[in-house]
C-alpha cells in the first residue's frame, strides 16, 4: 500500500509492484438505452411548485458539493439525487425503503422525490458537463471527487 512521504513534500508515494503504466488518457463513449416509464409532464406534476419553491428558498446559498475540486463552472441546477422525476412511477417501494425507511407509501413517493432528501444543487459542470453525475459513469464520477482533472469533454478534430 502507498505511504505519505515527508521526503517527498507530503505527497502521497503509491506503491510499485514492478513495471508502472505511464499516464494516458482514454476515450470513452458509453451508449445505452434507459427505459423511462410512463410519465406526466414535469409541469403537470402536483409536486413540482415543492421542487421549485425548494429551488428559489435555496439558490442564494447553494454550493456545489464538489467546490473543494476547483472545478465548477456555470450556474447551480437543483438534482434529484436518489430519483428522477420521470422515474418514479416505477420506483420498485419495497427497494427504495431499505435506503428510506417509512417512504415505502406510493401517495408519497412524489412529495419525496421533489423535496430536500431527494435534491442536491450542482454546479453545470458537475451536473451536465462531461464529468457531471448526467453523463459520467458512477465509478468516473465517484473518482473525480478525489482526482484532479480527471474527466475532460472530448474534443473531435
Amino acid at each position: 500500500m502507498g505511504s505519505i512521504s515527508p521526503g517527498h513534500g507530503g505527497e502521497f508515494v503509491p506503491p510499485t509492484f514492478g513495471a508502472v503504466t505511464p499516464a494516458h488518457n482514454q476515450v470513452f463513449k458509453h451508449s445505452y438505452t434507459i427505459h423511462y416509464p410512463a410519465h406526466e409532464p414535469r409541469q403537470d406534476d402536483p409536486h413540482y411548485v415543492d421542487f421549485e419553491s425548494y429551488r428559489k428558498a435555496h439558490i442564494a446559498t447553494a454550493v456545489c458539493p464538489l467546490a473543494y475540486t476547483g472545478e465548477c463552472g456555470g450556474g447551480f441546477e437543483l438534482h434529484h439525487a436518489e430519483v428522477e422525476y420521470a422515474m418514479q412511477n416505477e420506483i420498485d417501494l419495497a427497494w427504495l425503503e431499505r435506503d428510506y425507511p417509512g417512504i415505502s407509501d406510493p401517495a408519497n413517493v412524489g412529495a419525496w422525490v421533489e423535496s430536500g432528501q431527494n435534491l442536491v444543487f450542482y454546479c453545470e459542470n458537475h451536473h451536465r458537463g462531461a464529468g457531471g453525475v448526467h453523463s459520467a459513469t458512477a465509478s468516473d464520477w465517484q473518482a473525480e471527487r478525489y482526482v484532479k482533472g480527471l474527466i475532460t469533454p472530448n474534443v473531435s478534430k
